[in-house]
């Protein structure tokens, strides 16, 4: 068997061996050499080996096999070769990814302007705006705000569920974890620390006489430099691509989604979520290490 499709259950939710054999029937309806079924951990997730079909075809039959059973339509479903599955690299945004808020909209509460922040920040994740574009508009709105109520903001970020044991267990692992934002250093340098990546990076925003000048420091780092630092970490780690995972939810994920080795679309955006070869649409961030064949035995953090 080459290549294995995991499938995950949301916390509210059961997987059980019914909808496990019915997509195991799906993959050999299509003339797979289908294998027992491996939970990783029971009633959550399972793996299904299999072989002589291409991972894209068995995804897809398996999603249209459990559209009408029971929960199966609530299910992460993820197929894969199975050899390069273990990730040694990951790259992951920051707002709604790995912290559940953006920070900016956040922000703009300081300043009246909330609303209208998050409706700049929603197109621009749409792919409808220019990325850079609407960073500078956002951060213009913010001109005059004290330094000092970062600090504030700060105390409102929360976890992603499932960032940690993701972060924690790769770690764990071998593997290398950094976070790439479009976002702001002095927001990733926190989670950076809250959580133990590696390395950050994201952008500046100009701050004189301790108040916000309402201008980013170029150059702005958009879904070009996330492509950029994908490639930059892989090849100073010499982590072959094919052993890289991504993570992010907004278009400007998109470029490094469909350069690594995995790219998954969290809770993503619907461009972006149509785009990427892998989507976690139910589950939280364990699914990504589900995904890698981990034991819920085996998670850290």
């Amino acid at each position: 068997m080459n290549a294995v499709a995991t499938l995950i259950a949301p916390r509210t939710a059961t997987l059980d061996e019914s909808v496990v054999q019915t997509a195991k029937a799906a993959l050999v309806g299509l003339g797979a050499d289908a294998g027992a079924p491996d939970w990783l951990a029971p009633g959550t997730a399972c793996d299904l080996p299999f072989g002589n079909l291409a991972p894209e075809q068995a995804e897809a039959a398996i999603r249209h096999a459990l559209l009408g059973n029971g929960n199966g339509a609530t299910l992460d479903i993820i197929a894969q070769p199975a050899a390069t599955r273990r990730k040694r690299l990951l790259v992951a945004d920051m707002e709604s990814t790995i912290i559940e808020q953006e920070m900016l909209d956040e922000l703009g509460d300081y300043v009246g302007l909330k609303d209208h922040i998050a409706a700049i920040t929603a197109r621009a994740m749409n792919g409808e705006i220019d990325f850079k574009d609407a960073v500078r508009k956002r951060v213009a709105l913010l001109k005059g705000l004290k330094e000092t109520v970062i600090d504030e903001v700060w105390q409102r970020a929360t976890l992603m569920p499932g960032a940690a044991q993701l972060v924690g267990t790769m770690r764990a692992n071998g593997a290398v974890c950094v976070l790439v934002s479009g976002g702001f250093r002095c927001f990733t340098g926190r989670v950076r620390s809250w959580i133990g990546f590696d390395d950050d990076r994201g952008n500046d925003l100009e701050v004189v006489d301790g108040v916000m000048t309402g201008t980013v420091i170029e150059p702005i780092l958009d879904k070009d430099s996330k492509l950029q630092a994908l490639m930059a970490y892989a090849g100073e780690h010499r982590v072959p691509m094919a052993e890289t995972m991504a993570v992010g939810d907004g278009a400007n994920d998109l470029p490094m989604l469909l350069a690594a080795g995995l790219g998954v679309a969290f809770h993503a955006k619907a461009v972006v979520a149509a785009e990427a070869r892998a989507r976690v649409d139910h589950g939280d961030l364990t699914a990504l290490l589900y995904a890698q064949g981990y034991r819920a035995t085996e998670f850290v953090g």
